[in-house]
């Protein structure tokens, strides 16, 4: 199912549900959760009773069975409802990041770890960036090695969102010494295990914004994973990886879009309540272009990221529009972020009219997750 200049009945009704849900927690709802780094616990609990971490999931294990599309588009109206990055990434992975065991995983594994996440059960976290390596995933450091029953996993992890609460944790290792393979992408194997905190120490790393959604760096020492939580064939991970990269990317997009509108929506407002010199400042041009040109971007990244979720839901490689839409969604949600803020003048410095919270989490998400130009690199 795509999505057209207007949505579809289905996909509206999507919107309009979520839309509810989300207005259960307005600004300063998220504001306080960004001053005290306390977990939307709420928000998220209320968002897996309405069955939504599954939209995406297999209806044979409870899931909606819907597409990237309609993943795309309620992620983008959580963001766009004022929740930014602090609602998105609470159920982010949940929505799509376990793709590759619906895509690799066996039937045994898909009915086991699935229904689960679903309804909010197991807390996942996914650890591939290194501190030495970074996008270079071929260059990993963390090992994976053989045991009696399975692996034990070694190595250090960063930039590993919700580990202070995650019960799961999908990892990737090398579990065949680089210098051994035809290839440096070669040798690497997934893993869907359980976090094990006698073996796992995850530190927060303190960050400029989305204090409720901790980022943490894992040092791993011994971790026993047995054979039956591996994904996929052995050696295979980092194409398994890239299956579920794309869709990610797809999301930050839609996200970082949904956050740009809802940044967009709080300066319109102020420029035509703000008066100055007689009149709303609203009607001077310095502040109307700005904004206008804003919408546009966001407009233009907004129809670039659903053609990816279109193409990636219609089984045709989607590469090149899943990381243009995840650059292009980026740069304009900063754009739409920085000129609400100078819209606002020195109140857009002031907490109490949010936008600086926008600012600040527009810097997180989809760059955290991986600079936008690298992925270019690695996928064009």
């Amino acid at each position: 199912m795509t999505i057209g200049i207007e949505p579809t009945e289905a996909q509206a009704a999507i919107q309009e549900a979520i839309q509810k849900i989300c207005a259960k927690y307005d600004d300063h709802y998220w504001l306080k959760t960004d001053e005290t780094g306390k977990f939307p616990e709420e928000f998220v609990a209320d968002i897996a009773a309405g069955g939504w971490l599954g939209v995406a999931m297999p209806e044979r294990f409870g899931g909606a069975g819907l597409g990237l599309t309609e993943a795309a588009l309620m992620m983008q109206t959580v963001a766009q409802s004022g929740a930014g990055f602090s609602g998105a990434s609470a159920i982010h992975l949940n929505i799509f990041g376990l793709m590759p065991i619906v895509k690799f995983g066996t039937e045994e594994q898909q009915a086991r770890f699935l229904p689960p996440a679903m309804d909010g059960t197991d807390k996942a976290c996914f650890a591939v960036t290194e501190p030495n390596s970074g996008l270079d995933t071929a260059s990993l450091e963390t090992k994976a090695e053989r045991t009696n029953t399975g692996y034990r996993i070694n190595g250090r992890k960063i930039w590993t969102t919700n580990a202070q609460r995650a019960n799961k944790i999908l990892i990737i290792a090398r579990t065949t010494p680089k210098d051994q393979v035809k290839r440096p992408t070669e040798g690497l194997s997934l893993f869907y295990a359980d976090f094990d905190r006698a073996k796992i120490e995850a530190q927060p790393i303190p960050k400029m914004g989305r204090k409720a959604v901790e980022c943490n760096t894992l040092f791993i020492e011994d971790l026993e994973v047995s054979n039956a939580e591996l994904i996929g064939e052995e050696g295979a991970g980092f194409k398994i990886l890239l299956s579920g990269l794309n869709p990610e990317r797809v999301l930050f997009a839609a996200e970082a879009i949904g956050l740009g509108r809802a940044a967009l929506k709080r300066a319109a407002q102020y420029a035509k309540e703000r008066v100055v010199f007689g009149r709303p400042i609203g009607q001077n041009q310095g502040i109307q272009h700005p904004l206008a040109k804003s919408w546009a971007e966001l407009e233009a990244a907004n129809l670039l990221a659903f053609k990816a979720a279109a193409l990636y839901d219609a089984g045709k490689d989607c590469g090149a529009e899943a990381n243009a839409a995840k650059y292009l969604g980026a740069e304009a949600g900063f754009h739409a972020c920085e000129a609400s803020v100078l819209a606002h003048g020195g109140m857009g410095y002031a907490k109490e009219y949010f936008v600086e919270r926008y600012f600040r989490e527009i810097h997180d998400r989809p760059y955290c997750a991986g600079e936008p130009r690298d992925d270019f690199e690695l996928h064009r």
